[in-house]
C-alpha cells in the first residue's frame, strides 16, 4: 500500500486550523483538481479523490480527534496490515474517558464510565464535490458523481471473522467487554471497571481474521451514483443525502453523503440571491428612439421595449425571470442594466452627419448637461 500523506498537509493548514480555515482551504483545493476541469487527467483525479478524503476526516470533528491521536489507523479500516487477530481489534471512537477508567462502576458516577463498544452509533458523514453549469444550478439536474465510504466487509459481512467462521467469545471477560479489578486503598477497597484487554471491550475475539478486510470488518469503498441536484442551489452550497455515508455501528443507520456544489460562472448572467442580472449594450441610436429589444433570459430570448431617451445605466425588470427558489415558492426575477457603446472609427462622413445632428440639438435635448451646468454657475457666481 502506498504511503498516505497527512490530511493536513494535503489540504495545506496546519493542526490547529479553524473549521472555516479547513473548509475554505477544501474548496480552493476541490475547484483546483476537479476532473470536470481537467478532463482525462488521472493524477488531477487522483488529487481530487485525497482532498475529498482528507476534508471527509478534518471536517468530522469525532474523526478528526481519532485522526490527531491515531493517524490514518484512527479512521481507515484499510490502512496498516491485519493478522493480528481480534486481540487489536479496537475501535478508536469509543476508548471511553479516563475518569471511567478508573473509578467507573465503584465511585458513584464520577466519571460517567466508559461508553459499550457494541452500542449502536450512528456511521461518519462523507463528503463529495460536484461541478455544475448555471442553468443545471437555476433548474436542477442530475450528475453522476464518485462516493467513497466506509462499509461492511463483503466477505465476512462485517464480523471480521474468516468466512465459514465466527467471532467467539472473550474467555476473560466472558463477554462483557469489561474486567473489574479491586485495590485496597487506606481509605478501603475500590473498585474500577476498564475495557477487556484481551478484546478491546467487544466481548468477542475474531480467531482466524477476514483476508479481505484483516480482521476489521470494515473496508473503505468507491463507486459511483447518479444523484439529484436541486433546483435553485448556489455556488459553494452543499445538501445532504440521507443514508450514504459510512455504515452504522451495531444496527445504527449509516451517516449523510455531503455534496458540495460548484457553479462554473455564466458568460451574461450574473447570480444575486435568486435574482439574475446582465448588461446589456445597446447603440446611441437605439437608446434615444427606442424600439424593441432581444434580451436573452434562463427561459430563451424575450422581446422587451426599449423607451426613447434611455440613459446609460437604466435598469428594468423581468420579473418571475429568475432563479427558482429552493422551496419551490416561485422564481425570481431578471434585472437588465443598460449600457450604451458609443461608436468608433467613423469615416469622414459619418462625423459630419454627427455634427449637423448634434448642432440641431439644444439644452432641451440634454436635461442632464443643463443641470449640471447650472449647478457649476450657481457655486462659482460670486
Amino acid at each position: 500500500m502506498a504511503e498516505k500523506r497527512d490530511y493536513y498537509e494535503v489540504l495545506g493548514v496546519n493542526k490547529n486550523a479553524s473549521e472555516d480555515e479547513i473548509k475554505k482551504a477544501y474548496r480552493q483545493c476541490a475547484k483546483k483538481y476537479h476532473p470536470d476541469l481537467h478532463p482525462g487527467d488521472k493524477e488531477a483525479e487522483a488529487n481530487f479523490k485525497e482532498v475529498n478524503e482528507a476534508y471527509e476526516v478534518l471536517s468530522d470533528a469525532d474523526k478528526k480527534s481519532r485522526y490527531d491521536q491515531f493517524g490514518h489507523a484512527g479512521v481507515d479500516p484499510n490502512f496498516g496490515a491485519g493478522g493480528a487477530g481480534g486481540a487489536y481489534n479496537v475501535d478508536f471512537g469509543d476508548l471511553g474517558d479516563i475518569f471511567g477508567s478508573f473509578f467507573g462502576g465503584g465511585f458513584g458516577g464520577f466519571g460517567g464510565g466508559r461508553s459499550n463498544p457494541n452500542a449502536p452509533r450512528r456511521g461518519g458523514d462523507v463528503t463529495a464535490s460536484v461541478a455544475i453549469a448555471f442553468e443545471e444550478a437555476a433548474f436542477g439536474c442530475k450528475k453522476n458523481i464518485s462516493i467513497t465510504r466506509i462499509e461492511n466487509c463483503t466477505d465476512c459481512g462485517g464480523t471480521g471473522a474468516e468466512k465459514g467462521t465466527s467471532p467467539v467469545t472473550c474467555s476473560v471477560c466472558s463477554g462483557t467487554g469489561q474486567v473489574r479489578t479491586a485495590q485496597r486503598t487506606p481509605f478501603g477497597v475500590m473498585q474500577s471497571q476498564r475495557a477487556c484487554d484481551r478484546c478491546g471491550g467487544r466481548g468477542k475475539i475474531v480467531e482466524k481474521p477476514c483476508k479481505g478486510c484483516n480482521g476489521k470488518g470494515k473496508i473503505r469503498h468507491t463507486f459511483k451514483r447518479d444523484i439529484d441536484i436541486p433546483a435553485g442551489i448556489d455556488d459553494d452550497q452543499s445538501f445532504a443525502i440521507r443514508g450514504l455515508g459510512d455504515v452504522g455501528m451495531n444496527g445504527s443507520p449509516a451517516g449523510d453523503l455531503i455534496v458540495n456544489v460548484t457553479v462554473r460562472p455564466h458568460p451574461i448572467f450574473e447570480r444575486r440571491g435568486f435574482d439574475v442580472w446582465c448588461d446589456i449594450p445597446v447603440t446611441y441610436a437605439q437608446a434615444a428612439l427606442g424600439g424593441e429589444l432581444v434580451v436573452p433570459t434562463l427561459d430563451g430570448k424575450v422581446e422587451y421595449n426599449l423607451h426613447e431617451g434611455t440613459q446609460p445605466g437604466d435598469i428594468f425588470k423581468l420579473a418571475n425571470r429568475g432563479i427558482p427558489r429552493v422551496n419551490g415558492s416561485g422564481r425570481g426575477n431578471q434585472f437588465v442594466r443598460i449600457t450604451i457603446e458609443v461608436p468608433r472609427n467613423l469615416s469622414s462622413s459619418q462625423k459630419e452627419l454627427l455634427k449637423q445632428f448634434e448642432s440641431g440639438l439644444n439644452d432641451g435635448n440634454y436635461k442632464k448637461r443643463k443641470s449640471f451646468f447650472e449647478k457649476i454657475k450657481s457655486s462659482f457666481k460670486d
